[in-house]
């Protein structure tokens, strides 16, 4: 299981100024600094996190960076298995729209970049074939900026690129 690998190091992991990482829900981000804390009386190290595009900055305690789903950014072999999902043009996905918005929010809640490429691929189609609820629209926007930032990291591109490239790969 790659997942619990890449879980298992980032418990053991020495954080520095600069890495690249990803925290579930808003994307990829970048240790600003590690600075001691304390909170509830407890001194501890905590991650500064700069998310890649807003000014939202996160404080993630060091200890916890595991149990929050933060990881590493997506290498090449990986950015290929994303593409492939966005690649696939059937879709399944409930018809009834509580249900589907249900559905694509815990998938973009997970964290997992290939479950959030799978709500962009599948409001995309939908928005071609019969056009999106005004949530859905927000959701998509949502689900793009996240993969999308992640992209740029993974790539080592621009936004505008990992835009492009993400337009060209979607059916």
């Amino acid at each position: 299981a790659p997942e619990q690998r890449r879980f298992d190091c980032m418990a053991a992991r020495k954080y520095k100024k600069g890495d690249r990482l990803v925290y579930p829900h808003h994307g990829a981000c970048t240790v600003e600094k590690i600075e001691k804390m304390t909170a509830f009386d407890v001194k501890q190290d905590y991650l500064k996190l700069k998310v890649a595009y807003t000014d939202l900055v996160l404080m993630v305690p060091v200890a916890n960076a595991e149990s929050v789903g933060l990881r590493d950014v997506i290498n090449d072999e990986e950015v290929e298995e994303v593409f492939a999902v966005l690649r696939k043009k059937e879709a399944r996905m409930p018809t009834n729209w509580s249900r589907r918005f249900k559905n694509h929010s815990e998938k973009l809640r997970s964290g997992d970049i290939y479950q959030v490429a799978e709500v962009v691929r599948n409001l995309s189609i939908r928005d071609k074939d019969k056009g999106l609820s005004a949530g859905e629209k927000r959701m998509l926007t949502r689900a793009r900026q996240i993969l999308v930032s992640e992209l740029t990291f993974a790539l080592n591109v621009d936004t505008e690129a990992a835009e492009q490239k993400l337009a060209s790969v979607l059916p």
